[in-house]
């Protein structure tokens, strides 16, 4: 940017703090141009919202590598890209979208492009009656009850910026209701398309999913890019689990390899809930994903499983924070990576037992999986216990593939790369066959499985 210009005597980080103070006050007048555009069409307590976190992140600004929550993803390259908002552009067309994503098996969707619904490209009509599934501007109108107490109190945009970003452009996304002992047998599909058709653009998706007392329901997250483009997503997903209430989330990040993804998922569930989060991260140059959740209730249950695949010099950044508050409650968290070429990763997983939290059960665990030399992993596994009479565990792995696994194959009569493809397949499907629906499961597996044999035949080629 033409900021790095005006301070040639400063160090390359000082530059960049400048930068980003400068970047930040052009998002603040494209905020400014927002709130023009949108006065009078949402609610108030919608605007209160969207200004609060405005004004919140003029003062946050843009996280730098003096954080310590952001000590090995520096976000500058974020910033240096003047990036605008997506606009909204006609319906692609389904042969288009299903070219790249395709899903064999009964679902409902709902699909955004640019950030914005598109009807012709959803798929509702066989909800159980009494659910909703729309998007989250309609809901605003029709059912605001359901919205106004959970919209925004959740994700905390006051101690983070892209939050707080994410926030302040609020006006739609998708919303997902389910009323008390509501099953959706069926997974509910969200879709975020981005297609900036060769413009450098910036997207917020926004989801919000309350799920009712004793209500069940499988809910998949996809963020899929259908070209090669630059762009920039940065989404946010809140989760209300109510009492006895069942929710599978999976979330799929295929962004274009050129594009930057930040996501935030905060979890909040009530008494003897069950919460199980599924992701596989293959897409994007940046990928950064945060997972906050908050047991606030007695007798709950938090799942919390991740494959995260990374190439050439691709960076992803994995960060969890399960916080006990009552008693009584288990945790699991098992994230699995696996990176190659110059593609660097970091995992920081965080558990907090509050004072009251006796019997908690927590464990948190870490495996990677170096495919090249160059590759690299900070990972930073995290105990934070307040409480007596506890059973907590921590741990992490890293390390390259088991050389008499691969003799033992190649003794089989497995040449050696496919004796790697399949090592490293087995090595993230472990965790992927722990998905209980059967089409989410193959989808899944046939996308690692993809990933895993294009990258083995880019080594070959490099």
């Amino acid at each position: 940017m033409a900021g790095r210009a005006t301070c040639p005597d400063l160090r390359r980080e000082d530059c960049a703090m400048k930068d980003i103070g400068l970047v930040t006050d052009l998002y603040r007048s494209e905020l400014s141009r927002f709130e023009r555009q949108v006065a009078g069409t949402t609610p108030a307590w919608m605007q209160q919202l969207r200004q609060a976190a405005g004004a919140r992140f003029a003062d946050l600004g843009f996280p730098t590598t003096h954080h310590e929550e952001w000590t090995h993803t520096d976000v500058t390259s974020i910033v240096e890209i003047p990036f605008t908002p997506a606009g909204r552009r006609p319906d692609i067309a389904k042969a288009e979208l299903e070219s790249v994503v395709s899903w064999v098996g009964p679902v409902h969707q709902l699909t955004f492009v640019n950030g914005h619904f598109s009807s012709s490209l959803s798929s509702l009509k066989l909800l159980p009656h009494g659910v909703i599934a729309e998007s989250l501007a309609d809901s605003c109108t029709i059912v605001p009850n359901l919205l106004e107490p959970h919209l925004g109190r959740y994700a905390q945009h006051k101690d983070h910026a892209f939050v707080a970003l994410n926030t302040a452009f609020l006006k739609d996304g998708a919303f997902i209701y389910l009323p008390p002992k509501m099953v959706v047998e069926e997974p509910i599909l969200v879709m975020f398309v981005s297609c900036p058709n060769g413009k450098a653009t910036i997207s917020h998706p926004r989801v919000l999913i309350v799920a009712g007392p004793s209500s069940r329901a499988a809910v998949l997250e996809s963020y899929v890019g259908l070209k090669d483009d630059l762009y920039f997503t940065n989404a946010v997903t809140e989760l209300v689990l109510g009492e006895e209430a069942e929710l599978d989330h999976h979330l799929l990040q295929q962004e274009s390899q050129a594009a930057y993804h930040i996501a935030t998922l905060a979890v909040h569930q009530g008494r003897r809930s069950r919460f199980t989060s599924h992701s596989l991260a293959i897409g994007s140059a940046l990928d950064r994903s945060e997972v906050r959740a908050l047991l606030a209730d007695e007798g709950i249950t938090c799942t919390l499983r991740g494959v995260y695949a990374a190439t050439g010099r691709q960076h992803v950044d994995i960060h969890t924070r399960i916080e006990h508050a009552k008693p009584r409650c288990m945790s699991q968290q098992l994230y699995k990576g696996i990176l190659s070429g110059h593609a660097s990763g970091v995992f920081n997983g965080r558990i907090l037992v509050r004072q009251d939290a006796h019997k908690t059960d927590a464990r948190q665990t870490n495996n990677n999986l170096l495919l090249s030399e160059h590759a690299a992993i900070h990972t930073t596994p995290q105990l934070e216990i307040f409480a007596d009479d506890v059973k907590c565990t921590h741990g992490a792995t890293v390390g390259q593939l088991d050389r008499d696994v691969l003799f033992y194959l190649r003794s089989r009569g497995i040449d050696l790369e496919n004796a790697r493809r399949l090592m490293t397949h087995v090595f993230g499907g472990e965790l992927i066959r722990l998905i209980t629906h059967e089409m989410i499961r193959n989808r899944f597996t046939e996308l690692l499985s993809q990933w895993t044999s294009h990258t083995y035949s880019e080594s070959l080629t490099a």
